[in-house]
């Protein structure tokens, strides 16, 4: 009978060989998920209080990269990951001009000044905002995004938090 649950699971050309005797075999094989509706035997008196998550007003994706094809690649990625999670994205930008960093060297160790050799390494840029955000959405959409980050390619976040108000601050009295 083992044989026959392997089967009917993964192809289709053995399930419709059973398709008569179904109603046979149909009691053998499992659901894939069970529920049980069971109450709680007694309320916990000494519970732990709930620690509240963290609120971002706003945070800010910098992408680096020496590729701008990757890098506009990853920030639609970017920005897909963050629809399927509900997350609002309020600006996407890139900046007009590459970075560009430029190193003079000799070609020769001991003389020959005029005989010189520039190299140059651009890196481009691109931003995202992203707003309103709890922190346990935005380590899990940070952790998702960063494990898919492709090579040659840098990220750096900011998060602005919400916090509360101190104690020590009244408000004004009328």
């Amino acid at each position: 009978m083992n044989i026959v649950k392997g089967f009917w699971r993964s192809a289709p050309v053995f399930r419709s060989s059973f398709a008569s005797n179904y109603n046979t075999i149909s009691h053998a094989i499992r659901p894939l998920s069970t529920t049980t509706t069971s109450p709680l035997s007694k309320p916990v008196d000494n519970a732990p209080s709930l620690e509240l998550d963290k609120l971002y007003k706003r945070v800010e994706l910098e992408m680096r990269g020496i590729d701008p094809a990757v890098l506009l690649s990853y920030s639609w990625f970017c920005i897909a990951a963050a629809s399927h999670l509900g997350i609002e994205v309020t600006k996407n930008w890139a900046l007009r001009k590459a970075e560009k960093e430029r190193h003079t060297l000799l070609r020769c160790v001991h003389i020959y000044k005029k005989h010189r050799v520039q190299y140059e390494i651009r890196t481009y840029f691109r931003f995202i905002h992203l707003q309103r955000l709890t922190g346990s959405t935005c380590d899990t959409y940070l952790e998702y995004i960063e494990r898919n980050l492709p090579e040659g390619c840098a990220l750096k976040v900011t998060k602005v938090e919400c916090q509360k108000l101190p104690e020590h601050f009244i408000p004004p009295s009328k």
